[in-house]
């Protein structure tokens, strides 16, 4: 974990305990690097419920129950895939909270309409699900690290 995620994680794991929420990740450009940041603390198995790896199309639609057709209209790095994969993460868990990313990390696979770095975010939280897009700079570490980096501020930003 880097020292910068650590307080993040801290900060998110006494929120999630606070009120006995558990969280759940979804992830597709981060392989799971959200995951790892948050079981990288001892006793996250108090808050951290399950992960979920839906790094192609096919695992998106198997493990969350993302539609194959929005995919197909949309695109797996798309708003509507990723509000319906944090949607997901929360149907396929007991978690009270998900957080979802889809995006495209690079140093290949970007387009005119999609670049390297853009990366669309899911917040399910008990009562909605928002979503917002972000485009990072850099390399793929990089693009990885600022997602990581985003998803975790993002929820502690989002927890009442």
């Amino acid at each position: 974990m880097s020292a910068a995620t650590l307080p993040l994680v801290e900060q998110l794991a006494a929120r999630l305990l606070a009120r006995r929420w558990l969280l759940a990740t979804a992830e597709s450009c981060t392989g799971g690097l959200i995951a790892g940041a948050c079981t990288d603390l001892s006793g996250s198995s108090n808050w951290f419920e399950r992960g979920f790896v839906s790094y192609s199309n096919a695992a998106k639609t198997e493990l969350l129950g993302v539609p194959a057709a929005l995919i197909e209209q949309h695109g797996a790095v798309s708003e509507p895939v990723a509000r319906a994969m944090a949607a997901g993460a929360l149907r396929h868990s007991t978690a009270h909270v998900a957080v979802a990313v889809t995006g495209v990390a690079g140093p290949t696979g970007g387009t005119t309409d999609k670049p390297v770095g853009l990366v669309w975010f899911g917040f399910a939280l008990p009562d909605r699900v928002l979503t917002e897009q972000m485009n990072f700079a850099g390399d793929r570490a990089t693009v990885r690290a600022a997602t990581v980096h985003h998803a975790l501020s993002r929820l502690l930003e989002l927890l009442p």
